[in-house]
């Protein structure tokens, strides 16, 4: 009887007609359930290293995302991007490739541009004259008291959680050889206070009523300016001995400032040195008298307008929403940290967008950064630079990135917004127009196609060299592969093409598998990869091959072999040059045993993936009786099990480790495997 004529034998997938009886069976990507009828989607995530980042499973298939500044190759592999092949990083001078990312990076003498791509001279006043907005500190005597205040306009981070927090502000100073920063580090202890920020209380204020006028009359003056400053501020209880006193608190602040070199203020009364030995006792006096202030409790920090406390007396702490620690505020029953684009106002307590011309990309700030541009463009609430507004599109430059602009000239183009110059065609090479945006837009002597790039000395095109690629045409740059894979051959036009030369795998005492390089992607050509399993004593080795996929064109050219030696003439367990989608399950004719694969430069293909287990000698005539046996292989759903990683890993676990059986319960175990795979196994065992 056909027993697939009527309602496709109950299958819900394929139905193939048997002598006597009949097989479902189910489109890729789905399995077969126990009931023998039904397909379920496999959810390849759920597997190990099914994607190197993220994975999304779909019904009958799935997809490998990658994390930002990573590229998909080999279909499931992420692999870092080098940002520097692709037109130097749009930098202007150095590019430095870094894991996930990458930095641009500048001459000596020079710094990076807000737009981190460009570099400007160093200066020290803004274009307006003003001084260029440092870290300032501030000392003044209030009575007999000393009040020191520092503020912090701009390049503020601040974290926190409950008991610590941690505030720099200002730039770290790239050392330069020749006027290395002058540096000073400090220890205060506070007693009897915890490591919180608050707002500074009103009486305070009326004591000390501002007799500090910060600046003089002067352009570019510097009070006290302290290119970088970290605070970091730890409370940790410290009890005392004695019966009487209570645990007193003791928060221990620890403050680093640098200050940058002024070369120009050496003299042929002062030198350099001596300047050095000035800037260095100013930045000690400054320091006497910050541990006066600290000591008196008079110490300030200044955040958009607001002073605050560096830490709180117990006393002065009230319960409830104060509990949330500075740069939070109490929302919905828990404490959330203002959002990019605000900052919290400790004056009135909550979460405050950022004002026009300012912005903030970190959440939980105290202050938001100025804007770049000088003209107060821009929204309210910007979320990063540039949300600042005012840059100069695609296409045109200016001196700091923003308006005015200027058209690039004929001969240049810059693709990126709020640039301060142009890049050149190169080679002589004009443009059609002013204002253009890609190299494309250059007059080249040829249009290259993908796989090449452009040499505008030369004005040919160039075969991407081997480890390169470039999918577009008319581009004058390759870009590398991603991470340490590299290509077959040269003139590449795919990422795809980038392959992992390492031999796959883990070699396990008990569980392991071998894999083709770069698998499941294509494996590269002419490798050559050794595995040696040597199991522990008294263990013999199980294999089973899910599925193997070598191009049969090429006269076994690659072959994957498995014998007892390196020997040629060693016993042989297993020797394939082709591609088989059935499985085969197999045990190693030697104790031990030493795998080769070896591929030539013609065709290439998937290759496999080969799992094993080492099992106990006193089961070897069992699992042998078993793995020769056809009926192992005779259904299509008998052949599914041993291509199933999930089933595999269930069956070579409990072979590894009997005991393990007990894990699974009898219902378990009739779910996982149909009942002609469980009777087959019953009646060897029995």
């Amino acid at each position: 009887i056909d027993e697939c004529e009527e309602n496709n034998g109950g299958c819900d997938h394929f139905c193939r007609n048997t002598v006597g009886s009949f097989e479902c069976s189910c489109q890729k990507g789905y399995k077969l359930l126990t009931d023998e009828r039904t397909c379920k989607d496999i959810d390849e995530c759920s597997f190990e290293r099914t994607c190197d980042h993220t994975c999304i499973n779909y019904p009958g298939s799935f997809e490998c995302l990658c994390n930002k500044g990573y590229i998909l190759y080999g279909l499931t592999h992420c692999g870092d991007v080098d940002e520097c092949s692709i037109n130097n990083g749009s930098c202007e001078y150095g590019c430095m490739n870094t894991q996930g990312s990458y930095e641009c990076v500048c001459p000596p003498g020079q710094k990076l541009h807000w737009n981190k791509k460009d570099c400007i001279e160093a200066v020290k006043c803004l274009p307006n004259g003003k001084p260029a907005p440092r870290a300032q500190l501030v000392c003044t005597k209030s009575g007999d008291a000393e009040v020191c205040s520092l503020s912090c306009p701009s390049n503020a981070l601040f974290l926190a959680d409950s008991e610590n927090y941690t505030l720099s502000c200002g730039v770290p100073i790239q050392p330069d050889p020749l006027a290395p920063p002058i540096k000073q580090k400090a220890k205060f202890k506070i007693k009897d206070a915890k490591c919180h920020l608050s707002p500074r209380s009103k009486e305070k204020h009326r004591d000390s009523s501002r007799q500090n006028i910060q600046g003089g009359q002067f352009p570019c003056t510097d009070d006290c300016q302290v290119t970088f400053v970290n605070l970091k501020c730890d409370s940790s209880k410290k009890r005392r001995r004695g019966r009487k006193s209570p645990s007193k608190e003791v928060s221990l602040i620890t403050a680093e400032f640098e200050m940058e070199m002024k070369e120009e203020e050496a003299s042929d009364s002062c030198n350099i040195d001596c300047v050095r030995d000035k800037m260095r006792q100013k930045l000690q006096i400054a320091m006497r008298t910050l541990r006066k202030s600290i000591n008196k409790q008079q110490f300030y920090i200044q955040f958009s307008g607001t002073e605050y406390e560096v830490a709180q007396k117990p006393s002065r702490i009230t319960e409830g929403a104060d509990t949330c620690s500075t740069g939070q505020v109490f929302q919905d029953g828990k404490c959330v940290s203002c959002g990019a684009g605000t900052f919290y106002s400790g004056e009135q307590e909550q979460c405050v967008q950022c004002p026009p011309g300012t912005y903030q990309d970190m959440e939980g700030q105290l202050s938001c950064e100025p804007c770049p541009s000088t003209e107060g463009q821009g929204i309210a609430g910007a979320k990063n630079v540039s949300q600042c507004g005012g840059q100069c599109p695609a296409g045109q430059f200016s001196t700091d990135g923003f308006r005015p602009c200027q058209l690039c000239p004929l001969g240049s183009y810059q693709p990126e917004p709020g640039r301060v110059l142009c890049f050149p065609c190169g080679g002589g090479l004009m443009t059609k127009y002013e204002a253009s945006v890609t190299f494309r837009d250059c007059e080249a002597k040829v249009h290259c196609a993908s796989g090449h790039y452009y040499n505008s000395s030369t004005h040919r095109c160039i075969r991407c060299p081997v480890g390169t690629y470039q999918s577009e045409f008319g581009q004058n740059y390759c870009i590398n592969c991603p991470g340490n894979t590299t290509t077959d051959y040269d003139g590449v036009t795919n990422v795809s093409q980038c392959k992992n030369q390492m031999c796959g795998g883990e070699l396990g005492d008990y569980t392991g598998y071998i894999e083709s390089p770069n698998y499941p992607g294509d494996y590269p050509s002419n490798v050559d990869c050794v595995w040696t399993i040597i199991p522990p004593h008294k263990r013999r080795i199980l294999i089973v091959v899910p599925e193997i996929f070598l191009p049969i064109e090429d006269e076994c050219g690659d072959v994957l072999v498995m014998r007892k030696s390196a020997v040629p003439t060693s016993i042989t367990t297993y020797e394939t040059c082709q591609t088989y989608e059935r499985p085969i399950a197999f045990t190693s004719r030697s104790r031990r045993l030493w795998i080769q694969f070896k591929s030539n430069e013609l065709n290439s293909g998937k290759g496999f993936q080969v799992p094993y287990v080492t099992y106990d000698e006193d089961y070897q005539q069992l699992i042998e009786d078993i793995v020769r046996d056809g009926r192992l292989y005779a259904s299509e759903n008998h052949q599914e099990i041993l291509k199933d990683k999930k089933l595999i890993k269930a069956l070579f676990d409990v072979l590894a480790h009997p005991q393990n059986y007990f894990k699974y319960t009898s219902a378990e175990s009739k779910e996982m495997f149909p009942r002609s795979f469980i009777k087959l196994l019953r009646s060897k065992v029995t």
